[in-house]
């Protein structure tokens, strides 16, 4: 199996965020991962990380992509655990439908039960840069 990279970890699911993929982004992460976020203080497993934190952003949001250049990586002496931090950015929008930046940082750590299999998240931490608006409304209807 090809090594994923951390960086790849974040590029792969930074694409399921643009495409509002729970589904295939659920593979991407440990049943028992818990987090933090925009909207919730701590949230304990897969299903409360999609329910209450993805779900109230990711529809709401266009342009999201992570700094990679921005991308710190580490792991262990096993390479069975790793982290990597970087900037973000996304487009949000006001309630009435303007579109404003919405920056942050993100931390993840991610852990595998070998090196040939893929990276799996343990914990996320995704932050706005204070000052940001905390709500996104999302774009509003074409035409």
């Amino acid at each position: 199996m090809q090594d994923i990279t951390i960086r790849d970890w974040f590029e792969g699911w930074r694409q399921l965020i643009v495409d509002v993929d729970y589904d295939k982004a659920r593979t991407m992460f440990a049943p028992d991962v818990v987090g933090f976020g925009t909207y919730m203080r701590l949230v304990r497993g897969i299903d409360e990380l999609e329910n209450e934190q993805w779900r109230s952003i990711w529809g709401r949001i266009t342009e999201f992509h992570f700094d990679l250049d921005s991308m710190v990586t580490g792991t262990s002496d096993d390479k069975l655990t790793g982290w990597g931090l970087c900037l973000w950015t996304s487009t949000g929008y006001a309630e009435n439908g303007t579109p404003f930046e919405r920056p942050g940082r993100s931390t993840v750590l991610l852990t595998r039960s070998d090196v040939d299999q893929p990276w799996q998240a343990i914990h996320t931490h995704l932050s706005l840069v204070p000052g940001t608006p905390p709500r996104t409304f999302g774009p509003p209807p074409a035409g």
